[in-house]
């Protein structure tokens, strides 16, 4: 008997999800792939086996990966120490060689790779295929306390998204095939940028005018000031929260590069914890989810 009750939840589950398959058939979902869940074995094939199980429903997933913690590994190893300015990584000509290397050459074969494996049709790309991210350089400004006046901080080959070109993904899409993008962008005078992860995943999912961005993270999603998950929230809350100093640290960039998205067309956009197994299909499929859903 509790072998058919155990089969009887597993229907019930799938009757669950039965209304969002039909709802977001064919529509895109950019996620956002880094933290534990790029990093531990068990949460490497769960994400490989959720994206292969979208795309065999009629979803189309769309990854875009990090990998900060393994371009600074490496760099250690060949003696050369990591500075950062607001978070981002200092790029002198030597290290864009090392982070396109790690992004393009390793840790996007990997996740192509694995994919595969559970029964996808992975194909990586970087952000220079098909001109996929044209950049520019980034500016940065800089307060100097002895002067008091702003000042220009080089930071090297770091680049800002000045255009996306999406045409590479939409046909890999019809393809049925699975697009695994490394956020490496190219100028106009074909010079190779390092592109925040988050940013190019929220500059993909808009021009593709996608259904959800989700950013997996090592956190739970948006907390208030009780330290309490919050399931959903607008775009004008999201706002007061980060003015008001509840969303804080880390989790200020992530949230505004949601409010971007969403300004640009993406219809929602969400912040989960990827620690969980399988937490993408229990964020899409489930009615409660597991992170925090952005909504206009």
């Amino acid at each position: 008997m509790n072998e058919i009750n155990e089969l009887v939840k597993k229907a019930r589950i799938l009757i669950e999800a039965l209304p969002y398959i039909t709802k977001f058939y064919n529509k895109t979902i950019v996620i956002k792939y880094g933290g534990a869940s790029m990093v531990e074995d068990n949460l490497k094939r769960s994400f490989a086996i959720d994206v292969t199980l979208m795309k065999y429903i009629g979803l189309n997933p769309v990854i875009v990966h990090g990998g900060g913690p393994q371009i600074g590994e490496l760099l250690k190893r060949l003696g050369k120490q990591s500075y950062f300015v607001r978070g981002m990584r200092v790029t002198d000509d030597e290290t864009m060689d090392i982070v396109e290397m790690v992004l393009v050459g390793k840790i996007n074969k990997e996740i192509v790779n694995l994919i595969n494996q559970y029964g996808g049709k992975a194909v990586g790309l970087s952000g220079k295929d098909g001109r996929l991210i044209v950049a520019e350089k980034m500016i940065m400004e800089a307060f100097n306390e002895s002067s008091g006046e702003k000042e220009l901080i080089d930071i090297g080959r770091v680049g800002v998204v000045k255009e996306v070109n999406p045409d590479v993904i939409k046909a890999l899409d019809e393809q049925r095939f699975i697009p695994v993008i490394a956020p490496v962008g190219v100028g106009d005078d074909g010079s190779t940028y390092n592109i925040n992860a988050d940013i190019a995943a929220s500059k993909i999912a808009s021009s593709l005018c996608a259904e959800k961005l989700i950013f997996l993270t090592d956190v739970e999603g948006i907390l208030n000031e009780d330290g309490r998950l919050i399931p959903s929230i607008d775009f004008n809350t999201a706002r007061q929260l980060i003015e008001s100093g509840v969303i804080k640290g880390g989790m200020i960039p992530k949230v505004e590069y949601c409010l971007d998205a969403l300004k640009s067309g993406v219809k929602k956009a969400h912040i989960i914890d990827g620690r969980i197994e399988h937490s993408i299909l229990l964020e899409i499929f489930t009615d409660v989810g597991i992170g925090t859903q952005i909504h206009i």
